[in-house]
C-alpha cells in the first residue's frame, strides 16, 4: 500500500469512528475504548476539571472563541468555545451541513462509512425524520407520560429504601428511570420491560469490554425489528405505534428501528448523567435542595443544572459546505468544525459568576445543553419532565443522603462525550 492510501485509509478510519461514536446517539461508547487512544490534542475539549470545563478550554473561549483544532491526517478542523459563535454555527441553516457523506466525498472517506440518522442528516432527509418523531415529544403528547414516570421514581426510591448500605445511585436511580419512561414512550410492553431495560443498561457497562456494549446495541436493535413486526399487525398507543398508525409502509422496519433505538441512546445516558450529577451537586450544596423540600417547582433549578453542567459536551461536527467566516475567522469549505457546549454554556456573556449556580439566574433558559436550532434535541421536553419528578422526590423522601465515599475518589468519566460518573455510592439515612 502506497503511503498516500495508508494515509487516506487511516483517515477514514479516523473519521468514520468519530462519526459512529456520535451516531450511536451518543451512547456509552462515547467514552470507551478506542477514543481515549486519540491524542490529547484532539480530547482536551473532553476533560474536565471536576464538573467544570478546563482552564484550557475557559482560557479559549475567552482568548480565541474559534480556534484551530489539530487533527492528524491533514483534517481542517476547528474548535468553537464562545456562546455566540456556537449559536451562530449551530443555528447556520446554509453554510454548514451535518450531512456525513458530503464530507467524505471531498476527503475521500467511504460512503459506505455514513453514519446516518437524525444527527448527520440535512433537510429533506433530516425534516422527514424530525416530523416522524416530534408529535410524540410535543409537551400534551408528553403530560399522558408524567403519572408514569412519577409512579418509576416512586418505585426506585422504595427499592432503595429496602437496600442496605451504601447504595449505587447512578445503577439503581439514576439509568433505570430514564430506561423505563423511554420504555413508556416506544410502547415497550410490561412483560418485557425487565429484558428491554437490561438491553438498554447493557451498553453502558464497559466491564466486558467494548465488544459486549456493541453486543448489547445489536440485540436492542433486534429486539425493536421485534416489536415492529407485531406492532405491523396491531399499533400501539406509543411512539411505534403512532408512527406506523401515520405512516404506513412508507417507512421501512429498518428506518423505524434505527429512530427508536436512537430515542434510546439519545435519551438514556443523557438523562441518566443528569440524574446522577444533579444528586451529586444536591449532595455538595444542600442549599440548593431546601426549596424543593419545601415544595417549590424545581423548574428553575433544573435549567440552571442543565446550564452548569451540560453533559454533552460537544454538538455533532458540522460540515462547511461554502467559505465563510465565524466570528471573524475564516472557515473554508469542507472543514469540520466541532461546538464546545459544555463551554459555550459558561460564557460570562451570559451574565456574572456562570462558573456557580444560581437558580433564580435570568439567562439559565438560554443554555445550549439541548444543542440549537434545526438539530436541537427532540427529547428536550422528556429530559426536563424527568428532572423535575426525580429531583424533588429524591431530596424529600432522602433528606440525611449523602456520599459513601471521598469525593475526590468519585470515577468521572475521561474523554467523554456524554460527560459523567461511572458510580455514585452514597448513603440514603
Amino acid at each position: 500500500m502506497s503511503v498516500a492510501s495508508l494515509v487516506s485509509s487511516v483517515r477514514s478510519r479516523l473519521l468514520g469512528f468519530v462519526a459512529r461514536r456520535y451516531a450511536g446517539g451518543l451512547s456509552g461508547m462515547s467514552f470507551g475504548g478506542s477514543l481515549s487512544m486519540l491524542p490529547e490534542s484532539v480530547l482536551f475539549p473532553l476533560f474536565r476539571d471536576g464538573l467544570d470545563p478546563t482552564a484550557k478550554v475557559n482560557d479559549l473561549r475567552e482568548r480565541e472563541p474559534v480556534s484551530r483544532l489539530s487533527l492528524p491526517f491533514g483534517i481542517r478542523a476547528w474548535l468553537v468555545t464562545g456562546y455566540e459563535p456556537v449559536r451562530a454555527v449551530l443555528g447556520s441553516v446554509d453554510g454548514f451541513s451535518n450531512d456525513f457523506g458530503k464530507l467524505a466525498g471531498r476527503i475521500g472517506v467511504d460512503a459506505g462509512a455514513t453514519p446516518g440518522g437524525l444527527g448527520f442528516a440535512d433537510p429533506p432527509m433530516h425534516t422527514r425524520l424530525r416530523r416522524l418523531l416530534t408529535p410524540e415529544f410535543t409537551m400534551r403528547r408528553l403530560a399522558r407520560l408524567q403519572p408514569r414516570i412519577t409512579a418509576i421514581v416512586n418505585d426506585r426510591l422504595d427499592a432503595m429504601e429496602a437496600m442496605d448500605g451504601p447504595v449505587d445511585l447512578w445503577q439503581e436511580f439514576a439509568l433505570p428511570i430514564p430506561a423505563l419512561a423511554i420504555c413508556e414512550l416506544l410502547g415497550v410492553p410490561y412483560s418485557d420491560r425487565d429484558y428491554f431495560q437490561k438491553l438498554s443498561t447493557s451498553r453502558f457497562d464497559l466491564d466486558d469490554g467494548a465488544h459486549a456494549s456493541l453486543d448489547a446495541m445489536t440485540d436492542s436493535l433486534d429486539y425493536l425489528g421485534g416489536l415492529i413486526t407485531k406492532e405491523r399487525k396491531e399499533p400501539g398507543d406509543g411512539l411505534i405505534g403512532s408512527i406506523i398508525r401515520a405512516e404506513g409502509d412508507s417507512i421501512d422496519d429498518r428506518e423505524l428501528a434505527g429512530l427508536a433505538d436512537g430515542v434510546l441512546t439519545g435519551g438514556l445516558e443523557t438523562s441518566a448523567s443528569m440524574l446522577a450529577l444533579g444528586a451529586l451537586v444536591l449532595m455538595n450544596q444542600p442549599h440548593l435542595a431546601d426549596p424543593l423540600r419545601a415544595g417549590e417547582p424545581a423548574d428553575d433549578l433544573v435549567e440552571e443544572l442543565l446550564r452548569y453542567l451540560t453533559v454533552v459536551q460537544v454538538a455533532f461536527p458540522r460540515f462547511a459546505v461554502r467559505d465563510l467566516e465565524v466570528a471573524g475567522v475564516a472557515i473554508k469549505s469542507g472543514d469540520v468544525v466541532m461546538c464546545s457546549l459544555s463551554a459555550a454554556d459558561r460564557d460570562s456573556v451570559l451574565g456574572p459568576g456562570m462558573d456557580e449556580i444560581d437558580a433564580g439566574r435570568e439567562t439559565s433558559r438560554s443554555h445550549l445543553a439541548f444543542g440549537h436550532g434545526f438539530h436541537r434535541c427532540v427529547g428536550a421536553e422528556l429530559a426536563r419532565m424527568e428532572l423535575r419528578i426525580a429531583y424533588p422526590a429524591l431530596v424529600k423522601r432522602f433528606p440525611r443522603m449523602n456520599l459513601a465515599t471521598d469525593p475526590a475518589k468519585l470515577a468521572m468519566r475521561r474523554a467523554s462525550i456524554v460527560f459523567g460518573l461511572e458510580g455514585l455510592p452514597v448513603l440514603l439515612k
